[in-house]
Formats: C-alpha cells, structure tokens, sequence
C-alpha cells in the first residue's frame, strides 16, 4: 500500500506538472495544479485499491491517473478565442 501511495503521488505531480507547463495559460497559479494533480492521484489510487484490493497495482495507478488528470481538468478556464455574442447583440 505504501508502494502504492508513493507512485500513485509521483504520477500525480508529473502529470499535474505537464499540464501546468503546456497548459499554464489557461490554468491558475502552478502551487494549485501541483497539489490537485497529487491529490486527484492520490484519491483515486485509494478508490481503486479500496474497490480492487491488493495486488493490482497497474489498475490501481491507472485509476490514480485517470482521477488526477479528472480533477485537474476542473481547474481549466475557457481560451480567450471561443467568445459568444448574446442572441440580442
């Protein structure tokens, strides 16, 4: 479990820290991506181990992954190109 938790966070911090270095335009400030991809990681590999039990560890950081970059996708804002006009302008 341990070995888990700890690989589960470093792929947490090095996704979070590719999407703040390609994205850093339309995220906030790189101290929240960071913590939120560790968290998001973190959270889903106790997910998936609670659902999966012990030794699935593959499963287990494929569920870290795909909560990390879940939660960091939240933090996304719009790109300044897609502007709407309001239906009465």
């Amino acid at each position: 479990m341990l070995l888990e938790a700890l690989s589960s966070a470093i792929l947490g911090l090095a996704l979070a820290w590719a999407a703040a270095h390609r994205l850093q335009h339309r995220l906030p400030a790189r101290s929240m991506v960071l913590s939120t991809g560790v968290a998001g990681a973190l959270f889903g590999a106790f997910v998936m181990h609670s659902a999966l039990a012990a030794g699935h560890v593959l499963l287990v950081l494929l569920g870290a992954a795909i909560v990390s970059v879940a939660s960091m996708s939240l933090l996304l804002r719009p790109s300044g190109r897609m502007r709407r006009r309001s239906a009465t302008a």
